[in-house]
């Protein structure tokens, strides 16, 4: 019988160490669009490279490239993440919805508002509106992945509500814009004007502000409730 005292180290405590590309492995991808947002949002997507995302991640340049093969497939993949599932959401809540629009808008309106209170969901608009000029990529992505599916139930529910006599007799595509304009101009004037209004931008009270005269604006008699 061997002595347990004598037993050399690698008898006694079996090296079983794991490589780090096998461990976890379905948590990877997760780390890779973890440190690709740290730097966009330091950097800016222009000036990250992929191998710096590899090495904030702590791997090599191959091994992002097994999960996401491009910084392009990275941002989209960020999108996805972050945006899809409040996208998600919103459009089963709005193609069931039945009654006044005013009221799935305002819902909608302040999930938006909420899911935007984390400064890293928050990020991922700033980044598509900052770099859009030098990408239009990432417009036309952010546009198939969110806007395509967003705008025809919005256009769906204005509809329905004037149809019942909820609302007034507007243009259903013309106010969908003025509805979604009001983020798109929000993030506009911060990032690309650095106009940025007093307590910063702050979602909450854009959409507190925007439903007070949005709905002013919709109803059949104006100053009612919905």
């Amino acid at each position: 019988m061997v002595d347990e005292q004598q037993t050399p180290p690698a008898i006694q405590r079996p090296a079983r160490r794991i490589p780090k590309f096998r461990r976890r492995a379905e948590a990877r991808p997760d780390e890779v669009l973890d440190a690709a947002l740290d730097l966009f949002i330091e950097k800016g997507f222009a000036a990250t490279r992929v191998e710096d995302i590899a090495r904030r991640a702590d791997l090599s340049k191959g091994a992002v490239y097994l999960y996401f093969p491009s910084k392009e497939a990275i941002i989209e993949a960020l999108v996805r993440r972050a945006m899809l599932p409040i996208a998600s959401n919103a459009a089963t809540f709005l193609a069931g919805f039945e009654g006044d629009p005013r009221v799935a808008i305002s819902t909608v309106m302040q999930m938006l508002g909420g899911a935007m209170a984390n400064p890293r969901t928050m990020a991922i608009p700033k980044i598509i509106v900052r770099e859009v000029v030098n990408f239009p990529e990432l417009a036309q992505m952010y546009r198939r992945e969110l806007l395509d599916r967003a705008i025809p139930l919005l256009e769906g529910l204005l509809r329905r509500g004037i149809a019942a006599g909820y609302l007034r007799p507007v243009d259903p595509a013309l106010t969908v814009r003025t509805i979604v304009g009001a983020f798109i101009a929000h993030l506009m004037l911060a990032e690309v004007f650095g106009i940025v209004p007093e307590g910063g931008i702050r979602l909450d009270r854009l959409v507190e502000n925007h439903l007070l005269i949005l709905f002013d604006g919709l109803a059949l008699n104006p100053g009612a409730q919905p």
